[in-house]
């Protein structure tokens, strides 16, 4: 990890404010990109979307916050969590699933607390580049079967050459905006190629306009609130089945810490430090358990939208989530925003997560990884293979860790007990 290496390249850094109209547009930006996720978790789960939103705004202010302002991070609905939440939501209710959701943000609080006392430098001998890159890019690669799914499937898992056309018509016209056009219409060029997608499906009978007509201009969501809504006691099984995938999360959360570095050149694991990110991604859960919300984790699509725009402001972030707040209690906007059709934001995705995954790839090139050694080799190639493929570990049925998980545990381990030289490198070299 190096310290803070400014990139030319970038238009607006942390901590660099836009005009009130270009940041409107550019927070809009992040909201649609974030959605499509935030609101489909709480619908699975049998959650209310609006709240979810609510939750993912002010998630993400007070993220921002302890962070000092630092770490441009998203907070949106987590998957990770889906299983168990949908199993508690039959048998016991919301009140346990936010007991679940609480009890995992106490344990963010406690291992930022442990790594407060610990320290970072640990960070840089276990995380080296050969580690990183295949780990970013894992990240970026794993979601490369959600953006297909979107791009080609219907909710029911049939194919749709319509949806692939109108993901394909995004996609171009998002690059079209990005690569032919300089200042303001670059920098929003994932929101215009949301709105041209949205209108060629339109066009092509695919935007279902009835629950926007049905929706009310004003409506406050249905929060559940402790102490308000019910009368708290102890969930054991809740618990129990969700605190560890917590570390499944944490992982997550790390890998998107890397990624951030190496787009801002600036090193988030000393500055503001893990133990503050991990706070602030812990009490934004804490928060969305009291309300009503889903667990709450820091979202790949926003970070594929600042790699492509070059815009890393704090305060685009800040509007976002501001944005988000506001539409949780306008039901017509809400639901405009649901009706963007899947193979939209499908076509979309293809840009963001392999923006991600490229980013991997760069860590690998700039620190000069050399994959004649057959040490990275090893590292790399088993990262990748583990991640992309999604090998998961499941301990129980309620609790698999990601192949991401898996793989960044591989690649570590592999990191710290691997020799410098294999043998016959060793021999070769005498």
């Amino acid at each position: 990890m190096t310290d803070y290496k400014k990139d030319p390249s970038i238009l607006l850094d942390i901590e660099d404010k836009p005009g009130l109209g270009r940041g409107i547009f550019l927070s809009i930006q992040h909201l649609f990109a974030m959605f499509g996720s935030t609101v489909l978790v709480p619908i699975l789960v049998g959650l209310n979307p609006g709240i979810a939103l609510f939750a993912s705004g002010v998630g993400t202010l007070l993220h921002i916050l302890i962070t000092h302002r630092k770490i441009p991070l998203y907070m949106g609905s987590s998957f990770a969590f889906i299983t168990i939440m949908i199993s508690l939501m039959k048998t016991a209710g919301y009140p346990a699933v936010a007991q679940g959701i609480i009890a995992v943000g106490v344990v963010y609080l406690l291992i930022a607390l442990i790594v407060s006392f610990v320290g970072h430098d640990w960070i840089d001998k276990a995380l080296p580049p050969i580690v990183v890159g295949p780990i970013v890019m894992d990240i970026g690669l794993s979601l490369a079967g959600t953006a297909a799914s979107d791009a080609t499937m219907t909710a029911a898992g049939k194919y749709e050459i319509k949806f692939f056309l109108v993901a394909l018509f995004t996609l171009f016209a998002t690059i079209f905006f990005t690569m032919f056009f300089k200042g303001f219409i670059s920098q929003v060029a994932i929101l215009l190629g949301i709105i041209v997608g949205y209108l060629f499906a339109a066009a092509l009978g695919l935007v279902d306009f009835a629950p926007v007509m049905a929706a009310k201009w004003f409506q406050v969501p249905d929060f559940d609130i402790i102490f308000v809504s019910y009368r708290p006691q102890m969930y054991w099984g809740a618990i129990i089945g969700m605190v560890p995938i917590a570390f499944v999360t944490m992982t997550e959360h790390l890998g998107h810490i890397m990624v951030l570095n190496e787009m801002t050149g600036r090193n988030f694991f000393k500055d503001p430090g893990l133990a503050k990110t991990l706070t602030g991604d812990g009490t934004a859960s804490i928060f969305s358990g009291l309300v009503g919300g889903p667990a709450l984790t820091s979202y790949g699509e926003n970070i594929g939208v600042m790699a492509i725009t070059k815009i890393h402001s704090i305060y685009i972030l800040i509007g976002a989530a501001m944005f988000a707040i506001v539409f949780s209690f306008v039901g017509k906007l809400s639901a405009l925003i649901q009706s963007i059709p899947r193979p939209v934001l499908g076509g979309v995705s293809f840009l963001l997560f392999g923006v991600i995954a490229a980013s991997g790839l760069k860590i690998l090139v700039e620190n000069k990884v050399d994959f004649n050694k057959k040490r990275n080799l090893m590292i790399a190639s088993v990262v990748l293979v583990i991640g992309i493929g999604n090998a998961v570990l499941q301990l129980a049925p309620t609790l698999q860790f990601s192949g991401l998980t898996v793989a960044s545990i591989v690649g570590i381990i592999l990191n710290l007990i691997l020799p410098k030289h294999a043998a016959s490198e060793s021999v070769e070299n005498e």
